[in-house]
């Protein structure tokens, strides 16, 4: 069992990188900076991380498990596609304005080689699908979404709503829930049958 203090460390490590990667790129986040950022020397980072690249993905799977909590509270389970992916679409808006640091992190890593090898192994890979991927599969198989790739529905559906979180959080525009609602709906226009 890892005691506080190593648990106190591997946070702060998370943390800083999730700062760094959130306020300049990947590239702007360098081990070295992140170890200063944290706190440790930069030796101590290989300790809890193989390399950069673990501690990305750690970052990434880390919120994606919050997000998909957030997701799954209140889940309207056995109700229409159409009110389900509602449900998904206004509480990816919520968490990305609420947490912009960790929204800023998941657009680098989307838009990366991280994303790109993270999105591959979804769509062609054995990598566990999750109910959004169950929800876009049930509704094209039921011809309740326009005949087009998963991977292209995907990106009608929530590039838009990720491209509006970064103008709230850069305020270009001041998302309210009749706001978030609206682009919700719309992004399920883009995709309906």
């Amino acid at each position: 069992m890892e005691t506080v203090e190593k648990l106190d460390k591997r946070c702060g490590i998370m943390k800083a990188t999730l700062e760094l990667v959130g306020e300049h790129g990947f590239h702007g986040a360098p081990m070295a900076l992140v170890a200063e950022r944290a706190g440790v020397a930069a030796g101590t980072i290989y300790r809890y991380f193989e390399s950069k690249d673990v501690l990305i993905n750690e970052i990434y799977y880390y919120l994606e498990g919050r997000f998909f909590q957030a997701v799954m509270a209140d889940y309207p389970e056995g109700e229409t596609v159409r009110n389900r992916f509602l449900h998904i679409g206004k509480v990816l808006v919520r968490y990305c304005i609420s947490s912009p640091l960790e929204a800023r992190f998941l657009e680098q890593f989307r838009n990366s080689p991280y994303g790109d090898a993270h999105r591959r192994e979804k769509f062609f890979g054995n990598g566990g699908k999750d109910i959004i991927f169950e929800l876009f599969s049930e509704a094209a198989a039921a011809g309740i979404t326009k005949p087009l790739p998963l991977a292209v529905l995907f990106s009608l559906a929530f590039s838009p709503l990720m491209a509006v979180c970064g103008d709230h959080i850069r305020n270009f525009v001041q998302l309210d829930e009749e706001t978030i609602d609206g682009v919700v709906r719309g992004c399920w226009d883009a995709i309906r049958q």
